[in-house]
């Protein structure tokens, strides 16, 4: 059992906590952040409403707020820093109270998020409170947990080493910090215009070797806003820069996690490489054959020059989707199959054909790219393989079909024997299942690919988009869940209307999500046909007028 450490003198959880809000020219939002701080009760000593020199109606919000309650404390920059690690620094710098938080000012903290962690923070004597974070995607309200793994329970880690997978969660929001621990030693964030500055400051953080309190509640609400006019730093991945400022945000990190600790940091530093080839790797894979060539080039010969600098026990120890596609882009100067490793990029992972063997019949990605083996295929469970499915679906009258094209995959598919899929049609915004079937597969080439088909009632589900989930199922009891890859061709993948029993009409789109899965939207009914017309024809009107000038 961890040692618990002396508590703080004071006792009581009234006035511990400042919270430092960032914001720059966001009139639209700062008031909901600042309220929802307020909203936490007496825990809360201030509000810290750093303005990084906005040019709305910022200040004139923030003035007013402070009219009402005095604790909200307004701190003004003369000119714009740039980025959001010098404004939080100001906050650092000017916090009054033993604890400090932080908040972006188009987020909000959900009720008692200071409370848990301040709670949490003071029972176990931790320098360091974490908790879960939600991304909120708006205006869907669809939420997604952040790193849910580190937060299934509440415990106390004495030392960041003993949880390396502490290094997945790199955001600052959602974390309770000792002021004293953050001055003591320093961990600040990267002055003016740099990205991801969250990556440098977790890292200092974690080289300073605090105990941390990790706690199952839900602390920070990430409101995630792709339709905006203007994306957030981070989400606005469209340049070369922003892939360029997160590799070197990720150097930067790797550099103090290997420089502290001794074998721990070296540890964490390892699991920090890991997590970029399973993460970030694998996330702008998934975006790089929609990109333009000159981009991809420039995104390869830059990816190549720091995954160089990995050694092979860094590949190794992550997991095999990143791994090959690491190895892939290590073993090839120009950019190649980037339709294929978009697939290998999906989660779930899949692996198109074809399937191509070396000399001595080991797997390889390529004949021409021997070194990039793919063994592990031969020996992982069935559940973990990355086993491609196409899907098409054509919307008709009576019943849609679903075909599904199971690819073989050295063998190990047809020894397992196809036996049946499950389709399960889920609500993209709440997660829900609307639509179950059951299909069996036949083969179509023996021993190269299986077919299944299932007639589905489009009908019945509610104006939304419809993730298709698959549930493969093999005669040896093995199963597999992963999902289809969208086919494009003719007929394919294009809006539908189609009579419909139950809504007269219904507006049926296939569409390929950005890792190529195949999902639907659906807008059924007269009125639910005419509202995407209608909104077809602002977005052109909008084109046209901004083509023109007008």
């Amino acid at each position: 059992m961890e040692r618990t450490l002396p508590q703080p003198p004071d006792q009581t959880h009234t006035d511990q906590v400042s919270v430092v809000v960032i914001g720059y020219n966001d009139a639209a939002h700062v008031a909901d952040a600042v309220r929802s701080v307020l909203a936490q009760g007496p825990a809360v000593h201030e509000v810290i409403a750093v303005d990084d020199c906005s040019t709305d109606d910022s200040a004139e919000i923030l003035a007013a707020l402070a009219a009402h309650d005095p604790r909200v404390r307004v701190v003004r920059r003369e000119a714009n820093s740039g980025g959001c690690g010098t404004p939080r620094n100001d906050g650092i710098d000017a916090a009054a109270a033993p604890y400090v938080m932080f908040l972006d000012s188009d987020d909000v903290l959900p009720p008692g998020a200071a409370d848990a962690l301040l709670a949490a923070a003071r029972r176990h004597g931790a320098q360091v409170a974490s908790g879960l974070c939600v991304r909120r995607e708006l205006p869907s309200g669809r939420e997604i947990p952040w790193q849910p793994e580190i937060y299934r329970k509440a415990q106390l880690v004495a030392r960041p080493e003993l949880r390396p997978r502490l290094v997945h969660d790199t955001l600052c929001v959602n974390k309770l910090y000792r002021t004293d621990f953050l001055r003591e030693h320093g961990i600040r964030f990267p002055e003016g215009r740099f990205v991801y500055e969250d990556f440098v400051f977790t890292a200092r953080m974690l080289a300073a070797a605090p105990r941390i309190a990790l706690v199952p509640d839900t602390v920070y609400v990430w409101h995630v806003r792709r339709a905006a006019a203007k994306l957030s730093i981070s989400l606005d991945r469209s340049g070369i820069a922003n892939w360029q400022a997160r590799t070197e945000a990720h150097r930067q990190s790797v550099d103090i996690l290997r420089d502290a600790l001794g074998t721990g940091g070296k540890r964490l530093a390892r699991a920090a490489r890991a997590k970029f080839v399973d993460h970030s790797l694998r996330m702008y894979t998934r975006e790089l054959a929609a990109r333009g060539t000159e981009y991809q080039r420039e995104w390869w010969t830059l990816t190549r020059a720091y995954l160089s600098t990995f050694d092979t026990a860094d590949l190794d120890a992550a997991p095999a989707p990143g791994r090959v596609i690491a190895r892939v882009i290590l073993a090839s100067e120009e950019p190649r199959d980037l339709t294929r490793l978009k697939q290998v990029a999906a989660r779930p992972a899949r692996l198109a054909p074809p399937y191509p063997r070396a000399a001595d019949a080991t797997p390889v990605w390529a004949p021409d790219l021997p070194r990039v083996t793919l063994e592990h295929l031969l020996v992982r469970p069935v559940r973990l393989l990355p086993i491609a499915v196409d899907g098409e679906l054509r919307p008709a009258a009576g019943g849609s079909r679903l075909t599904l094209r199971l690819h073989e995959l050295y063998g190990r598919v047809a020894a397992a024997g196809p036996a049946t899929v499950d389709v399960e049609l889920v609500h993209r915004q709440s997660g829900q299942p609307g639509l179950r079937r059951t299909a069996a597969f036949g083969p179509e080439r023996p021993g190269e690919t299986w077919t299944a088909a299932v007639l589905l009632d489009l009908g019945s589900l509610a104006n939304a988009v419809w993730d298709i989930r698959l549930r493969l199922r093999f005669e040896d009891g093995t199963a597999r869940d992963t999902t289809a890859h969208a086919v494009a061709g003719p007929g394919l993948l294009r809006r539908t209307v189609v009579p419909s029993r139950r809504r007269g009409v219904l507006l049926v789109q296939p569409y390929a999500t950005q890792a190529g899965n195949l999902s639907v939207r659906l807008a059924p009914g007269v009125r639910g046909v005419a509202g995407v017309a209608k909104r077809r024809l602002t977005r052109l009107l909008r084109s046209v007028r901004g083509a023109t000038g007008r």
